[in-house]
């Protein structure tokens, strides 16, 4: 046998292993993770509904959450909106309220006559106004809010807010009275 056929022999017998082993690595990175099955808004919490389990093989330098930890995610927030297709990260989840520095969050219970769309979504803007007390003389007050989320109940919402921590005091005062209203306005 000539010695270049012998090499080239050996050649391809280590480029052949070489490719097993390469092929054997790809199948055991494959693994299943969560991703998202609808578009989630910012500052929602995830419901099951809103995940998927996909089958990903390689994926270095990702970090996506196995679908093992489906359980740990459900009821987390939405740190950023979430896309349709798009894998999880815990980078885009969060335990905390969605407030900004100088907010506090505030709860108000409302009749859904009360409420100004179907539902109001995390990061709509809205204005609560405050009215005057009956007999008392036209006095309006108004205070800028960022909805976190709503909850509906048999014709009843709960709203959370995102307000300025000067303003709570005064909006909890004006809703316990049952002398406030919630204006929609345009996002900024």
């Amino acid at each position: 046998m000539r010695p270049g056929l012998l090499g080239l022999a050996v050649l391809l017998i280590a480029l052949g292993g070489l490719g097993a082993a390469f092929a054997v690595t790809s199948v055991k990175a494959t693994g299943s993770y969560l991703a998202v099955a609808r578009q989630v808004p910012q500052g929602t919490a995830l419901t099951a509904d809103d995940l998927v389990t996909v089958q990903v093989a390689g994926g270095a330098g990702l970090a996506p959450v196995p679908a093992s930890q489906r359980a740990q995610v459900v009821g987390k927030r939405a740190a950023v909106s979430l896309v349709p297709g798009s894998l999880l990260t815990m980078a885009q989840l969060t335990d905390k309220p969605m407030l900004a520095a100088g907010q506090q969050q505030v709860a108000l219970g409302l009749r859904a006559n009360q409420v100004p769309a179907r539902r109001l979504l995390p990061g709509d803007k809205v204005i609560l106004v405050g009215t005057p007390e009956k007999g008392e003389p036209p006095a309006v007050t108004r205070y800028d809010a960022t909805v976190i989320d709503m909850a509906l109940d048999r014709g009843n919402a709960t709203v959370y807010l995102a307000l300025r921590a000067a303003d709570v005091a005064a909006v909890v005062l004006l809703a316990d009275a049952d002398r406030i209203a919630v204006v929609l306005t345009p996002g900024a």
